[in-house]
């Protein structure tokens, strides 16, 4: 049954980001000598899996004459893209900044190409909103102290966060014509064989570890199937820019992770920026709640 409530679409979307900041922290139990492009692939392939059978039991997938393979095909590269891309990230630079960095800047693409490709008028809210957001990433990522900071990992996680945007705004446009559990299946299978080749050529034995296996299936079926289950739906009654600047929940939980779990240290400008960012998420919420 499709979403209409553009309030549930918010809730939908964020429930989506709060398990997508689990990732990183995930990532970060894996055994010495994994391999992040792995870890990004096995992801879509376990996740894509869940959701292609929910399709086929709910037979949500109808006629492929009917579906428009170039987006597909483009959001699905784009999801292999950001994979590759946020997980390196993560591996380079650590789960907060990589996180941050990598969603944050997210909303400055998706508004750019919601307003180009689809006539999007996000108002001064959604500036105001995005711009604390950024200033919020400037600040944790210039913060120093004991927050690892590398060139070319804050690259992949801009790169991340282009390749999240540009998925975002295929999906959106699949949306109108096909359900949420059929435009996602095919979106993350495709994706995933499109990672198929660094399966194939890498080394798989750490893979067999239970350890491994627990981090891989709670990728794969937690912040893959079930959290894309959710944000199709929010997308639905959402804009893109709106939902990109949404997705600003990730990143807080990632930090909130990082400092309980794994016991990362921010400083106090980088405690600043995790202020400066929510503060953008709750004014972007209050205005969709009204």
């Amino acid at each position: 049954m499709e979403n209409h409530n553009p309030r549930a679409g918010v809730w939908f979307i964020l429930g989506a980001a709060l398990l997508w900041g689990t990732t990183g922290t995930a990532q970060a139990f894996a055994p010495a000598g994994f391999d992040p492009k792995v870890i990004g692939a096995m992801r879509l392939l376990i996740g894509g899996a869940a959701l292609l059978g929910l399709t086929i039991h709910r037979q949500e997938l109808g006629r492929l004459c009917d579906w428009n393979w170039f987006s597909v095909l483009l959001a699905a590269l784009f999801t292999a893209i950001y994979q590759l891309c946020f997980f390196a990230a993560v591996a380079k630079t650590g789960v907060a900044v990589g996180t941050i960095v990598g969603i944050g800047s997210a909303p400055i693409f998706g508004g750019a190409l919601g307003i180009i490709f689809r006539g999007e008028r996000p108002g001064r809210r959604w500036l105001m909103a995005t711009l604390l957001a950024i200033t919020g990433c400037v600040l944790l990522s210039l913060s120093g102290g004991d927050v690892a900071i590398d060139t070319y990992g804050i690259l992949l996680a801009l790169g991340a966060g282009a390749a999240y945007a540009g998925y975002t705004l295929m999906v959106k446009g699949l949306l109108e014509k096909h359900t949420p559990n059929a435009v996602m299946a095919l979106v993350v299978c495709f994706g995933a064989v499109m990672l198929l080749p660094w399966l194939l050529n890498s080394d798989l034995n750490w893979l067999l570890q239970p350890r491994s296996l627990a981090v891989v299936l709670h990728l794969g079926l937690v912040t893959m199937a079930l959290s894309y289950w959710l944000f199709a739906r929010g997308l639905q009654t959402v804009q893109v820019s709106t939902a990109v600047t949404l997705s600003l929940a990730e990143p807080m939980t990632a930090t909130v992770l990082g400092i309980l779990v794994l016991g990362e240290q921010l400083n106090t400008q980088a405690f600043t920026g995790i202020i400066v960012i929510l503060a953008g998420l709750v004014l972007l919420v209050l205005k969709r709640g009204r």
